[in-house]
């Protein structure tokens, strides 16, 4: 009987060395919930309590304090990571309405022209334009026309002076030939009287 209570002895122990190892790494393996309920149904039942190994409860304890920790740091980058995004979509923005304003500016420029100082558009700026333009088209014709009148009128008064002054030397001509004629009438007849 010694060898069989030996036997039975031993076995006992392998069991319960390969069921406390499975046990720990069971408790070393998967999530906080599954280790709770692996815990649950590896603990005695004593009245309506359940008696749990002061080790896996350590074990446990350890566990779920590496995750808590994990999670916070986890948590600690993450908030890290979103600071950084607001961050960014903030700068983002600001960028966006820079580029809006430039936008806006540009267009506005491409619209408007300024002219002595003041905004205006291009079609009031074109009117003014043309309006000018016109103006000084009329300006111009009016100031042919009057300069094409005044050049016929100069080449007319020139014509007729020259006219005046032709008959003028004409009149100056017989009218030099008949005081010779008289002074010679008036010597031939004092020369002549006496």
């Amino acid at each position: 009987m010694n060898k069989v209570t030996r036997y039975v002895l031993l076995a006992a122990v392998g069991l319960s060395i390969n069921f406390t190892a499975s046990a720990q790494s069971t408790l070393n393996e998967g999530s906080i919930s599954t280790q709770f309920d692996y815990l649950n149904e590896i603990s005695n039942n004593y009245q309506e309590f359940k008696v749990v190994k002061k080790t896996h409860l350590e074990q446990l304890k350890k566990n779920v304090t590496d995750s808590l920790r994990t999670y916070a740091e986890e948590q600690k980058v993450l908030a890290e990571k979103i600071k950084r995004q607001e961050a960014e979509i903030k700068s983002l923005q600001e960028d966006q309405e820079t580029l809006q304003a430039e936008l806006s500016e540009a267009i506005a420029n491409r619209e408007n022209l300024t002219l002595l100082g003041i905004q205006t558009s291009k079609t009031v700026y074109n009117s003014i334009l043309w309006t000018i333009i016109a103006a000084l088209a009329g300006a111009f014709a009016f100031s042919f026309i009057q300069f094409s009148r005044s050049h016929k009128i100069i080449k007319q008064a020139r014509k007729d002076l020259a006219d005046t002054m032709e008959e003028f030397e004409q009149h100056r001509k017989n009218t030099l030939d008949r005081e010779r004629k008289l002074k010679r009438e008036l010597v031939d007849a004092l020369q002549g009287k006496k």
